[in-house]
């Protein structure tokens, strides 16, 4: 069974840059064909998929934050990181990684991370 935990600051302030890391387990990040995203729920909106990381180490970003957006991976320790610069209060969300093994990377996501608060605040 392949388990997913995030795991960062919940806290950022303004213009900083948020760094979230999704531990994985029961499983590789490397395995063929897995897509690894991260995905987003503001407080009252709906699921926002961020990117993802593929097991090749190919990357793919939302194009509304593809200029604030970095995904990349440390295959030692089976994580990948989110990293979102220059952050505003629309940035506060729930943050969540995500796994799928579809061949394009879209969902149905099969397993899920419990979630990370991040607010965005001074």
């Amino acid at each position: 069974q392949v388990q997913l935990q995030e795991s960062g600051p919940g806290l950022v302030k303004p213009s900083q840059t948020l760094s979230l890391t999704c531990t994985v387990s029961g499983g590789s990040i490397t395995t063929n064909f897995y897509h690894w995203s991260w995905i987003r729920q503001p407080p009252g909106k709906g699921l926002e998929w961020i990117g993802y990381i593929a097991y090749s180490g190919s990357t793919y970003y939302s194009p509304s934050l593809k200029s604030r957006t970095s995904i990349s991976r440390d295959t030692s320790k089976n994580q990948f990181t989110l990293q979102l610069s220059s952050v505003t209060p629309e940035d506060t969300a729930v943050y969540y990684c995500a796994s799928t093994s579809t061949l394009s990377g879209v969902p149905p996501y099969d397993y899920w991370g419990q979630g990370t608060q991040v607010t965005v605040s001074s």
